[in-house]
């Protein structure tokens, strides 16, 4: 990457637009020679966060169709385009998602922008297609504090959904989580509450009561009523999500045991982080009660050592192992827990040695 100063960025009579704050730009990338940046700071943070990548496809994408061809070559060559920048779409789409799933919303602002610049580019101003570049987007900005913006991009998912009738419930629950983040930003409770059931409705429509997906809306719903002082509520709703993703991860470990499958296709980086944030919450919930059950206890733990086995990462799995072993020591009725663990210790040590 260079952030060198370009003379010519600028031709009389052209105007060159900052990819990040859309301000007159007089830097230029000297490899894809087609984006700009008013300063390197802008340069650098676009870099990191997704220009690294998709560089060399842009190169690709703005190559004009060779001169003289015939018309069935210029409509190959506008097709293979289209091709490329639905690629640079989902690019932009899953390096923005990544980010905000790690948590890093400023690094995620870059990938959401690219994201909804191409899609507007390729499906128009007012496509459904839209609406999960300004989830994302809303998203970061609710990470950083900035929720007026946040609720901008919100309004503008919620008008383009409006003018889409019949669009999918998938769509649905990732707007009403999306709302609940920022009424819960705001303190708006009540509201909060209303869109994460929203979410766990729709949610549930597609990927079923039990599914991973849906118990995250379960765990937002917690959450808000913890600040509403009702841990007992609390609760009941961080029983079913540890369950759920207990169950879940179990079945990925008979999966791996089964068959040739490799730990690491299970969760990329940025899955593992997210979930480990979620579950450790829970343990530390469950430690911290009047009367905490060490079963449950025992159960995240076991769950937080097959994720960081699933993610190739044998020394948390080893950690989190002796935890869920120790926990059950004093527990009778759990020799089905009690094996899977020892199971786990056995296969993490053997990797470790």
């Amino acid at each position: 990457m260079s952030d060198i100063v370009n003379p010519l960025a600028n031709p009389k009579g052209v105007k060159k637009l900052c990819e990040l704050c859309q301000k007159p730009a007089k830097r230029q990338c000297t490899k894809c020679l087609v984006t700009f940046y008013c300063n390197s700071e802008h340069q650098q943070n676009d870099w990191t966060s997704i220009h690294e990548k998709v560089c060399p496809l842009l190169v690709s994408i703005h190559a004009p169709a060779p001169f003289g061809t015939l018309q069935s070559d210029r409509e190959h060559h506008l097709k293979e385009t289209l091709k490329k920048q639905k690629n640079l779409v989902e690019i932009a789409h899953l390096e923005a998602q990544r980010w905000v799933s790690m948590k890093r919303f400023r690094d995620a602002l870059p990938a959401a922008l690219l994201f909804l610049r191409w899609a507007m580019q390729v499906y128009g101003p007012c496509a459904v297609e839209l609406v999960p570049a300004y989830l994302l987007l809303a998203q970061a900005n609710i990470g950083l504090g900035s929720l007026s913006l946040a609720n901008e991009y919100l309004s503008k998912a919620e008008w383009t959904l409006m003018k889409t009738p019949g669009c999918s419930h998938t769509v649905l629950h990732q707007l009403h989580r999306t709302l609940g983040r920022l009424h819960a930003a705001m303190g708006k409770y009540t509201s909060a509450l209303t869109h994460f059931a929203n979410d766990v409705y729709y949610a549930s429509e597609v990927f079923g009561l039990e599914s991973t997906v849906t118990s995250g809306g379960y765990f937002l719903l917690a959450d808000v009523f913890l600040k509403q002082n009702k841990p007992d509520v609390a609760h009941s709703l961080y029983t079913e999500v540890a369950n759920s993703w207990h169950a879940h991860l179990c079945k990925l470990m008979d999966g791996i045991s089964q068959s040739s499958t490799q730990p690491e296709e299970c969760f990329d980086e940025a899955q593992c982080v997210e979930t480990d944030q979620m579950l450790r919450c829970i343990l530390e919930f469950e430690e911290q009660r009047v009367k905490p059950h060490p079963d449950q206890s025992a159960m995240l733990a076991h769950s937080l050592a097959m994720l960081w086995l699933l993610c190739n990462n044998h020394t948390k799995a080893l950690e989190y192992g002796k935890k869920a072993e120790a926990l059950i020591q004093g527990l009778s009725e759990q020799n089905a827990l009690r094996e899977s663990i020892h199971n786990l210790l056995q296969h993490a040590e053997k990797h470790l040695e």
